[in-house]
């Protein structure tokens, strides 16, 4: 049995020790993904080459909110824990302890729906770290290359 194959992308934008990937249609963005370091790729469509040209608008400047059209994806659940996350101010984090109160959940279940967020640095799943002050997990990680980015986006912020 062969490996799945890679997503298409309709875009990569590298950054500082990343990159990211942008699946998308002509009218709304389906999947951002963090990837290892590659070369960019030219947008194939509009839509990718608008978010392209975003997301490395808030690779070079932290207070640029990137603003693009998402398609509806998760749970009820998975969407409520996206909302409250998108809605913490850049330079700032919350804990999954935080949220889950919030939502009256389970940090565990807060932090399954963070590792499932299709459309990071949109939703800013990097500002959700632990309550002892950790980094707590990353995409669904909790060591590891998603680590390292998770620790640059932070640091980019400033928090």
């Amino acid at each position: 049995m062969s490996p799945p194959a890679e997503p298409q992308y309709q875009a990569v934008i590298s950054a500082a020790g990343f990159s990211l990937g942008v699946c998308c249609d002509e009218e709304q963005i389906h999947r951002i993904a963090f990837l290892p370091p590659r070369p960019a790729v030219a947008a194939r469509n509009a839509l990718a080459g608008e978010a392209a040209d975003q997301l490395a608008a808030y690779l070079v400047d932290a207070e640029f909110v990137p603003a693009l059209p998402l398609h509806p994806a998760g749970t009820p659940f998975q969407r409520r824990v996206w909302q409250q996350i998108a809605a913490i101010p850049t330079h700032q984090t919350r804990t999954y302890g935080e949220i889950a109160k919030a939502l009256h959940n389970a940090p565990r279940a807060v932090g399954q729906a963070c590792g499932a967020n299709p459309f990071p640095v949109i939703v800013p799943c990097h500002r959700v770290v632990a309550t002892a002050g950790g980094l707590g997990g990353f995409a669904g990680q909790r060591a590891g290359f998603l680590l390292d980015v998770k620790r640059w986006l932070l640091a980019h912020e400033g928090c």
